[in-house]
């Protein structure tokens, strides 16, 4: 794996294996769930990350076609920038770095990520903390007016947070979600270092040693 493990890492995943015991997760549903777990010691995720259908080979596909990451803030842009740099190297784009016009109806974040949306239609999408910035995102959706590869939506939210997120799981875009009003960017930055960790194993390393 990409990530580095140290033993004390082993260490605390065989105590997340053994406390979560039985489960229903495909093996690489269950390698994304337990990263979750590793970085917020909070085994409620286990019942509360959804993945959709395929969403999982959806993302690995993406990954390797090198499609555009679109991230809503710049601590998930950190966390995810190592892993990519050193697999994948797809571009990232954070939206609350993109130049817009100053709008009195929508968050600076979510003007960017519509920008960045219109911009790479079928890009990767990581909401990991802004509520406004998966609104405009399923808008879009709803619109037709792009279709992602893969959104990722983790951000705590209060105020029509359920909605959204329903709105995503109903549209045919894959998706992988947190089911509670829990989740932040942390979750959002476990899930995709999973995943890049899933992908380089499955396309990246005979692309590499082909090439």
């Amino acid at each position: 794996m990409m990530m580095e493990w140290h033993v004390t890492d082993a260490q605390s995943l065989a105590i997340i294996d053994n406390e979560i015991g039985e489960h229903v997760f495909s093996p690489a549903e269950y390698e994304i769930v337990r990263r979750v777990i590793y970085a917020t010691a909070d085994f409620e995720y286990k019942t509360l990350i959804r993945f959709s259908e395929s969403a999982l080979q959806a993302a690995a596909a993406a990954l390797a076609a090198r499609t555009t990451i679109v991230v809503d803030s710049l601590m998930v842009q950190a966390g995810i920038t190592y892993d990519i740099q050193n697999t994948f190297a797809n571009g990232i784009y954070c939206s609350t770095d993109t130049p817009t016009r100053p709008q009195k109806e929508k968050t600076r974040v979510a003007w960017g990520m519509e920008t960045l949306a219109k911009r790479y239609p079928e890009g990767i999408f990581v909401v990991g903390q802004a509520q406004t910035a998966l609104t405009a995102l399923v808008d879009l959706i709803e619109a037709e007016e792009i279709r992602p590869a893969l959104v990722i939506a983790t951000p705590a939210g209060f105020i029509n947070m359920d909605s959204a997120k329903q709105r995503l799981r109903d549209s045919l875009v894959p998706n992988i979600t947190i089911d509670s009003r829990k989740g932040n960017a942390v979750v959002a930055v476990a899930i995709v270092n999973g995943i890049v960790d899933l992908a380089w194993q499955a396309y990246g390393k005979a692309n590499s040693k082909a090439n």
